[in-house]
């Protein structure tokens, strides 16, 4: 059977796809992606799409409503291809480009040029390019190509008992190499504890080598191009993690992966291609190529990190919760598909443990936690809570899941940091009137995490919801904003005519509850860690914040409604991106990447799921900010 054409509007994009292609397989294919959260099994109800003509196979309607599915309404996840089709993706299914988190936060512990850090663990990179001239052969100066070229290495670079070695691929083309280049060379070297291994060989030129520092985060993936020489930021770019079609957890995407042989390919080659459209705009930028990447360090969480190895993760989430490896092996980028030379290196920041990855220890060595008496609580906060506490002779760390809400999921319009999202909201308590800001400027489409957080703490401070998320309708009965729906009660932030869709939009008293759940959970998460190792909160000097939802928060909000503990908004620390200014500090000093695996290593996991101290901990933090009103002085 021939394929089908599929228009896409309103870009009016065309493709070819065989009969049996889901809408929601065909829109990537077409690149246009759309949000689904639930991994395409129908139940989230994110990636609506409108059929305008055709006459597609509809295997399941999910939670649309019969007016919907009467104007054309489908979920392009359970609709499948049959004949030609025209659709219409509407704005508030599309997966657009994120607000993503570079790392130019100016304040905190690690400043931009982190020459200070850098200083004190000194610049000695994990790759290294060395321009040589050697002596050509002759009949009584006839050493072997490749001992020729060892032997100066050596002398040059000041190797000592150092091993130098070639890979086969490189020996293969030594000869050819040396002599089109006259022997005036440019050799491309990794530098680890195991020694100096050859991995590119050029013509003589005085190109610095450079190194890329990766952040896979299950929501976006930053890359930093980094200059070895200098340990100078040359470019960065930042995409969404395109892994988001197959869901926005990283459960649902091992269970994606794990149930067909051919998922764990499909999921691992999709991270690769979205690190590979970073790379290659950066290297066309820069008028360099891939020969010019002498290696690289990725930093993510355990199941990120996995699936961009391509290592089953399967087990991550069956109790006991065990991840292939804490300890990852360095490989080359051929063996990966990295846009890089082939024999240079990949490496990856170590786990901890299931739930707390490589980005939590590369966030723990940059905010030198490990380094000093006074004790610090790091956190990064996303769809999972992770948590680090301690000091110089102490670390333990837990995770706590938050579930969705806070990148947009199970919100009636929920949206991650992108155009068209609301992240601060002013509610007046007299009139209820609403004053909006919305990325870039634009329309309001629906509301991201942190304007999640302004919102409920808003809410509470006009009255118009009380401590439990209930709202109160009559205490508000002559504004137009606060309503009963058909099956909920909502607030309305946007009417239809002042937003970018075409409906009002609004805020419901389920997903209210569903904030309090997520954020319940983490306030849970810290007081856990807190009682297991006897330190009070006072006793803390220093709260760190990292990752791109918690760059944005506002502190007075959070602590408003029990989400971050009720200290001196002083004591407060916003670090933006630890993940990858982790991995760069890592990729320009040998003795940071050796501090980080031992960091690792160091690292005391706490298991919240045992016992029942967390479990009493969130069923007290379900309350706005908490069921004990002591632990919030400024809140009463």
């Amino acid at each position: 059977m021939p394929p089908f054409q599929i228009k896409f509007m309103p870009e009016n994009r065309i493709i070819d796809a065989d009969s049996g292609t889901s809408l929601l397989q065909a829109a990537a294919k077409a690149g246009i992606y759309i949000k689904s959260g639930c991994g395409g099994k129908g139940t989230c109800g994110a990636c609506k799409v409108v059929v305008l003509s055709g006459d597609p196979l509809v295997t399941g309607t999910g939670n649309l409503t019969p007016d919907q599915i009467s104007a054309g309404v489908r979920l392009a996840c359970q609709t499948t291809i049959q004949g030609d089709l025209t659709i219409e993706v509407p704005p508030e299914s599309r997966l657009q480009e994120h607000q993503v988190l570079m790392g130019d936060v100016q304040k905190g512990i690690l400043q931009e040029s982190g020459h200070d850090l850098l200083e004190k663990f000194g610049h000695h990179p994990l790759a290294t390019k060395q321009r040589i001239s050697l002596s050509a052969p002759t009949l009584t100066a006839n050493t072997s190509d490749w001992a020729r070229l060892q032997l100066e290495l050596r002398r040059v670079l000041k190797a000592g008992d150092k091993s130098i070695n070639i890979p086969l691929s490189i020996l293969k083309n030594l000869p050819e190499s040396l002599r089109k280049a006259k022997w005036d060379l440019s050799v491309t070297l990794t530098d680890t504890d195991t020694g100096l291994t050859v991995t590119h060989v050029e013509p003589g030129n005085d190109h610095p080598p450079y190194g890329l520092a990766i952040d896979i985060g299950t929501t976006t993936v930053v890359v930093y191009l980094i200059n070895l020489l200098t340990g100078e930021i040359d470019d960065q770019q930042g995409s969404y993690n395109k892994q988001a079609k197959f869901g926005d957890d990283v459960i649902s995407r091992i269970v994606y992966a794990v149930e067909d042989a051919e998922h764990l390919n499909e999921i691992q080659h999709t991270v690769i291609v979205t690190i590979n459209d970073l790379i290659d705009k950066i290297l066309a930028r820069q008028s360099l190529t891939r020969y010019n990447i002498a290696c690289a360090m990725i930093a993510g969480n355990t199941t990120m990190t996995q699936l961009f190895l391509g290592v089953d993760p399967r087990y991550i989430r069956l109790e006991p919760y065990i991840p292939t490896m804490t300890s990852v092996p360095s490989v080359p980028a051929k063996d990966i598909g990295l846009h890089m030379i082939p024999e240079a290196l990949v490496h990856c920041y170590p786990s901890v443990a299931s739930y707390v990855g490589g980005d939590i220890v590369a966030g723990t060595l940059v905010t030198d936690l490990a380094n000093g008496e006074d004790i610090i609580l790091f956190i990064d906060i996303g769809t999972n809570g992770e948590i680090v506490l301690g000091n110089q002779d102490w670390l333990v760390a837990c995770a706590c899941s938050a579930g969705p809400s806070f990148e947009g999921g199970g919100i009636t319009f929920g949206m991650r940091a992108m155009p068209g999202a609301i992240e601060r909201v002013i509610i007046d308590p007299d009139s209820l009137d609403v004053s909006l800001k919305v990325i870039s400027n634009s329309l309001p489409v629906g509301i991201c995490g942190s304007g999640l957080v302004d919102c409920v703490s808003k809410l509470l401070g006009a009255g118009i919801i009380d401590r439990a998320g209930n709202f109160q309708l009559g205490h508000h009965s002559g504004s137009e904003r606060l309503r009963a729906s058909s099956d909920d009660k909502e607030f309305v932030l946007a009417w239809a005519h002042q937003a970018g869709g075409e409906k009002d939009v609004v805020i419901t008293e389920n997903d209210v509850k569903n904030i309090i759940r997520a954020k319940g959970s983490i306030y849970a998460g810290i007081r856990s860690l807190l009682n297991m190792v006897a330190v009070d909160i006072e006793m803390i000097s220093k709260i760190v914040i990292a990752g791109g939802f918690g760059n944005y928060l506002n502190v007075h909000d959070s602590v408003q409604i029990g989400l971050l503990p009720d200290l001196e908004p002083e004591l407060y620390e916003f670090i933006g991106n630890a993940s990858v200014k982790g991995a760069r500090l890592a990729l320009l000093s040998q003795n940071a990447w050796r501090e980080a695996e031992e960091l690792g290593r160091k690292m005391t996991y706490v298991e919240l799921s045992v016992g029942a101290t967390f479990m009493d901990e969130y069923v007290s933090a379900l309350f706005l900010p908490h069921t004990d009103l002591s632990l919030f002085p400024s809140c009463q």
